[in-house]
């Protein structure tokens, strides 16, 4: 029979798991309370929030939520990073803020608002892409130069054959 407590738990993680844009999970196991306290501040700064999950109740809210991609991240001692805006921005920030205190958190697995869960390689490819202002430059970028590319093409017959008859103009004024 399920305690008051524990119904609670599940109806606010239903709650978070259906406004939430990303969801990853992270071992957290080797880390202390201290480090982990260090990190949940440094995510909060940016509206991500770090829980500590019981698998359980996190299966039946996911089900309730209708994100049952959720229960895929749930393994073993399982800390959750919910983010509520860019589905990237709680990926980089938990790998980069590892990486740069040297904590013994492991990031395993995301989720995103398309249903996919992304591991391993794929998700150190995400963790690895530039942010989104980057890319969109990038493209922008990309397309332009193919634009120049199709006006410089198509300018070259037109300039040659300009060119022809200002040679052919210059050649009758001259004789």
């Amino acid at each position: 029979m399920p305690t008051q407590k524990k119904i609670e738990e599940v109806q606010r993680l239903v709650d978070k798991f259906s406004k939430a844009t990303v969801a990853v999970a992270a071992d957290f196991s080797s880390t202390s309370v201290q480090d982990m306290t260090d990190l949940r501040k440094h995510l909060k700064e940016s509206e991500i929030e770090f829980k500590v999950v019981k698998n359980t109740l996190a299966e039946r809210a996911a089900e309730a939520a209708g994100r049952p991609e959720i229960k895929e991240l749930l393994s073993g001692p399982t800390g959750l990073a919910l983010g509520f805006g860019d589905e990237l921005t709680p990926i980089k920030m938990i790998a980069e803020y590892v990486r740069a205190n040297r904590l013994l958190v492991k990031v395993r697995s995301a989720t995103m608002m398309d249903g996919r869960v992304y591991k391993e390689a794929q998700l150190a490819t995400l963790i690895t892409l530039p942010p989104k202002e980057v890319l969109a430059a990038q493209l922008i970028g990309q397309m332009a130069s193919l634009f120049t590319r199709l006006v410089r093409s198509m300018n070259q017959p037109l300039q040659g054959l300009s060119n022809v008859l200002q040679a052919r103009t210059e050649q009758q004024e001259n004789s």
